[in-house]
């Protein structure tokens, strides 16, 4: 297929995407020419304005994107979700732009760890910034796939997505830290880890990285190395972060630009810490219905919905997909499927200012999780409240489905609520897009 159209991309299929608009860069690796890089940047560009105005990094394709289903519960498949980090981290390494990095991490830390049962045994086909069900029902042709369990957890969903799920972390954890061109070394995403590699001269040093990041806002390295080595540390700068700083040998300088350069010569035991302040801000998506989505750092936040889990035999007709290749030698009590439904509401409207901050947003934060996994609504160490006011007529559709975005003319209710936001990647079920609150109504007196 041809990935260097202009203007258009030779296929809507939302896994072909991910994988496929790199490729011209890789052409641009053997050949040189230009046109090719920007041809991958224009095939990105391309998928997120017509069907990527939604927070979470992914895009609103379910299986096959099609014109007019933009809505924000329009979801991305599991595969989608690893191949396009996949791609992300192999743009870093034809690039050096950091902006790949902040976009792999948007994926990583949000639609992901959305995506799957905490255990990693079980993954939805079809995850989408707005899912107040996940169910294993037929919802077409309100998803563009008329089989059964595209918005349940199952082990058995979709052999694609199953071989390819487990590979998303690991994918991510290869590309950490890179070596540059000059024999010094890059931290290009942040999580703690230990990188061993040879720098200037074939010495080998170990790189060890301690942070709870995206979580928290300082990241520490500690260089451990045989003898003294001579090389530089390259530490990438988040697009989102402002009035950072890098403090090594006691002297602080600031984390300005898209990334800051520590040269020196290291010696055992010297420690670099960077400092990530994060503060909320929000993205308004004029597109749908001027939604907004509510960030804090690199995490997007989601409203918080009570779940009612029921669990399911993984191989039951009526929650499996139909190409589910249910093994008859699985042990099933331990490869469960699972459902989710909404306890509490979940059709608000946030209020926000006139910057499209949210009003009376405060942030709690909670113990760390003892088994290191913040990912659910139980670990979750972040929590924010802000104010809202629910949507009477916003529901389900005629298929059963999380409806479209309410439009600026339905009525929100008068009383203000107070609730609840969690990271997105802690919530089986979540809106992440929110319609406003308040929303400008037309002059009446205003001529057509």
């Amino acid at each position: 297929m041809n990935w260097a159209m202009q203007d258009d991309l030779p296929n809507w299929h939302g896994v072909n995407v991910a994988q496929g608009f790199r490729e011209p860069a890789t052409y641009y690796v053997l050949q040189g020419d230009e046109r090719m890089l920007q041809a991958a940047y224009a095939n990105h560009r391309t998928m997120r304005i017509r069907y990527g105005q939604v927070p979470g990094g992914m895009y609103g394709a379910d299986e096959n994107a099609r014109m007019g289903y933009i809505d924000p519960r329009q979801g991305a498949e599991t595969c989608a979700v690893v191949e396009q980090m996949a791609s992300d981290e192999i743009m870093m390494g034809i690039t050096g732009d950091p902006f790949w990095a902040d976009h792999c991490e948007l994926v990583a830390f949000n639609t992901l760890p959305a995506a799957l049962t905490p255990d990693m045994r079980a993954l939805r086909y079809i995850t989408s910034p707005n899912m107040a069900i996940s169910d294993g029902k037929n919802h077409a042709p309100s998803i563009d796939n008329s089989l059964r369990g595209m918005l349940s957890m199952s082990p058995f969903s979709s052999r694609c997505c199953q071989h390819n799920h487990g590979m998303g972390w690991p994918y991510f954890t290869e590309h950490l830290v890179m070596a540059t061109n000059d024999g010094g070394l890059c931290a290009m995403l942040y999580s703690a880890s230990e990188t061993t590699a040879q720098v200037a001269d074939g010495q080998t040093v170990t790189l060890t990285e301690e942070t709870l990041y995206p979580f928290e806002e300082q990241v520490k390295f500690i260089i451990h190395t045989g003898e003294n080595v001579h090389f530089p540390l390259y530490l990438r700068i988040p697009a989102w972060a402002e009035g950072g700083s890098v403090t090594v040998d006691g002297s602080t300088i600031a984390a300005d630009g898209k990334f800051v350069k520590i040269e020196k010569t290291w010696k055992e035991g010297d420690e670099v810490v960077l400092t990530l302040p994060m503060t909320i801000t929000t993205n308004v998506w004029p597109v749908n219905k001027s939604s907004v989505s509510v960030n804090y750092g690199p995490l997007t936040l989601s409203l918080r919905i009570d779940e009612r889990m029921n669990k399911r035999d993984s191989s039951d007709p009526e929650i499996v997909q139909d190409d589910s290749h249910w093994q008859e030698s699985v042990d099933k009590s331990l490869w469960p499927a699972y459902e989710y439904f909404a306890e509490s509401p979940w059709n608000y409207a946030l209020k926000v200012d006139e910057l499209q901050i949210p009003l009376n947003i405060s942030m709690e934060r909670k113990v760390w999780p003892a088994d290191n996994y913040p990912f659910t609504l139980e670990s979750v160490p972040l929590e924010f409240t802000a104010t809202a006011r629910r949507v009477p007529s916003w529901g389900f559709d005629q298929t059963g489905m999380t409806d479209m975005l309410p439009s600026r003319f339905a009525s929100r209710a008068e009383e203000e609520e107070t609730i609840h936001l969690v990271p997105m990647g802690a919530a089986r079920l979540r809106i992440s897009a929110f319609p406003q609150a308040d929303v400008p109504q037309p002059d009446p007196d205003c001529e057509e």
